[in-house]
């Protein structure tokens, strides 16, 4: 890896419902990396840097919103690499940059900003022609690293997976992440997604797309509260009491989500006894500076 992880960590979660129920569950502290380029986001980006590093290529041209984690982990990446970096933002311009946007400022990212009818063309294969042209040179990377490579990067996450944990439970936005786990968890060690946008009808097509085969996994839809980066006071309560509980900070787009439904599944039953859980902690702990300030205790 290009940074160091020897900070990760494997932290147990103390929950009546988990005594009750007799199943174990742990936390993958993949947030504790790098204050910034923390999560998943550096395994997404792994082999894009490299492939930049050893081609010598300037640097990585990539997108995103005015609080994205990709961004802003491409833009602390591509520094520390010595790489430049271009991040293609949507929306107008703001008189006054997001936190987010200001951070990847500071971090020497070239801003330049799309309307929302030209960002949604960004995929189609002619779409950098209308830009310099030595921005052809630089490695493009999808909006949150969804290719097959930022999949096999994310794939990199298993090692820290213990062998014998029967559920692997991350929160997907992409699909990125969840497809490094399938390509390579154990047979016997089901994965389970927990989408935190509303309504994604396309999720098989999106893990065949990266993986390039058929996928089973298990869905759990209905924890997107409203959509993406929506949240509800029940969500932001449950955010702070599970941090007195276990002292584990989470954002509200990602992981609080995940959190807040697998815990609400094994109370349900959906996990049999003995189960031992594993959840990502997916990183993006930034975005919570949207929030007005006391909204949270961590």
């Amino acid at each position: 890896m290009l940074f160091d992880t020897a900070n990760i960590s494997c932290d147990v979660v103390i929950n009546d419902c988990l005594t009750k129920k007799n199943v174990q569950l742990s936390v993958l502290r993949l947030d504790k990396i790098h204050p910034v380029v923390s999560g998943n986001k550096l395994f997404k980006l792994h082999y894009f840097l490299e492939d930049a590093l050893t081609f010598s290529k300037p640097g990585i041209l990539t997108f995103g919103g005015a609080w994205s984690n990709h961004l802003i982990a491409t833009a602390f990446a591509c520094k520390s690499c010595g790489l430049k970096s271009i991040g293609l933002v949507r929306g107008e311009q703001p008189t006054i940059l997001s936190a987010t946007l200001q951070a990847c400022k500071n971090y020497g990212m070239q801003l330049h900003f799309l309307s929302r009818e030209l960002y949604t063309r960004k995929d189609e294969n002619e779409f950098l022609s209308q830009f310099p042209k030595e921005w052809k040179n630089y490695i493009v990377v999808p909006e949150g690293g969804y290719h097959p490579k930022g999949a096999a990067g994310a794939s990199l996450i298993v090692q820290w997976i213990p062998e014998n944990t029967t559920h692997v439970c991350t929160a997907l936005g992409t699909t990125t992440t969840l497809a490094g786990l399938l390509y390579g968890v154990k047979k016997q060690q089901q994965v389970i997604g927990v989408p935190v946008l509303k309504g994604m009808t396309d999720i098989d097509n999106r893990l065949t797309h990266l993986t390039g085969e058929k996928n089973e996994v298990v869905l759990l839809n209905n924890y997107h509260f409203g959509g993406y980066a929506k949240k509800t006071p029940a969500l932001l309560q449950f955010m702070n009491l599970f941090y007195q509980q276990n002292k584990i900070p989470t954002d509200f787009v990602y992981t609080a989500k995940m959190m807040y439904g697998i815990l609400e599944q094994v109370e349900a039953g959906l996990f049999p006894s003995g189960s031992k859980i594993i959840c990502l902690h997916t990183g993006g702990l930034q975005g919570n500076a949207s929030l007005p300030e006391g909204t949270l205790i961590f």
